[in-house]
């Protein structure tokens, strides 16, 4: 019998984020784990780490399930508006099936519709959950949020963002597509279960960028090319070189943010919560994608595979100058 040779160990890479998962928890009453990427249909990564399924994510909260609770975030513009689809309509049915999908697998779904200004998409939505007895929770804008801690923190801030009624352990924080406001409910149920002398954490589980490749790793340049119409971008994350000594790749926003974020929760959470312990946004994730790597060049290859994709894509779509301008740039560093 022949084997078929692997890239990517899928086994092994579920069985040790599952790992980081349990040895994460055990410092908290309960945790919110923000998931990126898409949890039902990577195909990004399917297509960069060859072996890795479109549903490997799924397969990871399979091995915890029973402690396992989903909130699903929506940004109420995209349900309104729709996202990178033809309609609204499109965007609401990719909403549904997901939905769906997570309710037979999960016991305990929420949905949480964000930066509501009172659509009358979200009323629509809250009215078909309540059928399936899925709550449906509204979040309001924070003004100057993240960057006013005065503001955030004040009467008008976390304190009146309707408090997710979570009874799990570990609750999976994941948004219809990007830019969908996990974050921000992670830190308000921070704050508000920090009010009921709930100690609770935060931490993300990441695919992409890869923190212990290099910089310029097609596989972490493939990433930015995937997110090079949001305006994501791989760098070394000033952080965590100059707490211990070592570079680590993160992308903007999480740099551009974990400043603020880290002046949030030093606020919100008492002086015993392990969540001090980050001196890095790349500490506040757990990623061990490099350790399952079998068989590096043919994901390299891949991952050059899938950048030139993308060029074209861009192209095709007509996209604004500066994304082809970036993605010409990253074509240069894979191309001699």
């Amino acid at each position: 019998m022949i084997t078929k040779k692997i890239a990517f160990d899928e086994n092994k890479y579920i069985q040790l984020q599952v790992n980081e998962i349990k040895k994460r928890i055990k410092n908290f009453d309960k945790v919110y784990i923000e998931f990126g990427g898409h949890l039902l249909r990577d195909y990004h990564a399917n297509r960069v780490l060859i072996d890795y399924k479109k549903d490997t994510k799924v397969k990871i909260l399979e091995k915890i399930k029973k402690d396992v609770g989903i909130i699903y975030c929506i940004y109420s513009k995209h349900l309104e508006n729709g996202r990178d689809y033809n309609s609204n309509l499109e965007f609401r049915k990719l909403v549904l099936e997901e939905i769906e999908k997570l309710h037979k697998k999960f016991e305990k779904i929420d949905i949480v519709i964000t930066r509501y200004k009172n659509e009358n998409s979200g009323k629509v939505l809250e009215k078909e959950m309540k059928k399936k007895n899925i709550k449906v929770y509204f979040s309001k804008t924070i003004k100057d949020y993240p960057n006013d801690l005065d503001e955030i923190l004040g009467k008008k801030g976390f304190i009146e963002q309707p408090y997710i009624q979570t009874n799990k352990k570990i609750n999976v924080v994941i948004g219809a597509v990007a830019n969908s406001g996990k974050m921000g409910i992670c830190l308000a149920q921070i704050f508000l279960d920090s009010k009921n002398k709930i100690n609770s954490g935060y931490f993300k589980s990441e695919t992409f960028p890869v923190f212990n490749l290099p910089l310029n790793h097609p596989i972490n340049l493939a990433y930015e090319a995937a997110t090079a119409d949001i305006g994501d971008k791989n760098i070394i994350d000033p952080y965590h070189k100059k707490a211990y000594g070592i570079t680590a790749i993160n992308y903007n926003r999480d740099i551009e943010n974990y400043k603020i974020l880290k002046k949030i929760i030093n606020k919100i959470i008492s002086k015993k919560n392990k969540m001090h312990d980050y001196k890095s946004p790349t500490d506040m994730g757990i990623n061990t994608v490099k350790k399952a790597i079998v068989n590096e060049e043919k994901i390299k290859e891949a991952a050059r595979k899938e950048i030139i994709k993308r060029h074209k894509k861009y192209i095709e779509r007509k996209e604004k100058r500066e994304v082809i301008e970036r993605m010409e740039k990253i074509l240069k560093k894979i191309i001699p």
